[in-house]
């Protein structure tokens, strides 16, 4: 059963990976590893929705990544950038700020505060509604319906 469940996995994450590759924002990948990441490039211009593991086999982390891929026109209408880290052993900076354990799942608003973490993964649904909750976001929906 055990090797039978590391094919599945193993034949799934190519594909979730192809399809995090292929997803675009207008000014960059939607999804990013951290080692190639900073977060002060994204202050006041995205939300950075950071997912920790230690193994890219993780089934937490391909399904958060499925979650997230399949539904990124959502995440990125609300600014939204996706930093992964699945290697503790190379102990990127954003790793030793946040000290995740196992699997993880952050998102900061745009001001660089941590708004939430959670030990499992979420979906978009949830996730858009933490953030449309967030005051910079009520404001950014009032502007573009033009009420301010």
């Amino acid at each position: 059963m055990k090797r039978i469940l590391a094919l599945v996995f193993t034949c799934l994450f190519p594909v979730v990976a192809s399809a995090a590759d292929a997803i675009m924002a207008e000014d960059g990948p939607y999804i990013r590893p951290a080692g190639e990441t900073d977060l002060s490039e994204f202050l006041w211009i995205k939300r950075p929705v950071i997912v920790f593991a230690d193994t890219p086999a993780d089934p937490r982390y391909q399904q958060q990544i499925q979650l997230l891929t399949e539904r990124a026109d959502e995440m990125i209408r609300r600014d939204v950038v996706v930093i992964t880290d699945t290697d503790p052993a190379a102990k990127s900076p954003l790793r030793q700020k946040m000290r995740p354990r196992g699997f993880q799942l952050i998102l900061m608003d745009k001001g660089g505060t941590i708004e939430l973490r959670k030990p499992v993964p979420w979906d978009v649904r949830a996730l858009s509604r933490s953030i449309d909750k967030m005051p910079l976001r009520q404001r950014e929906i009032r502007e573009s319906k033009g009420l301010e």
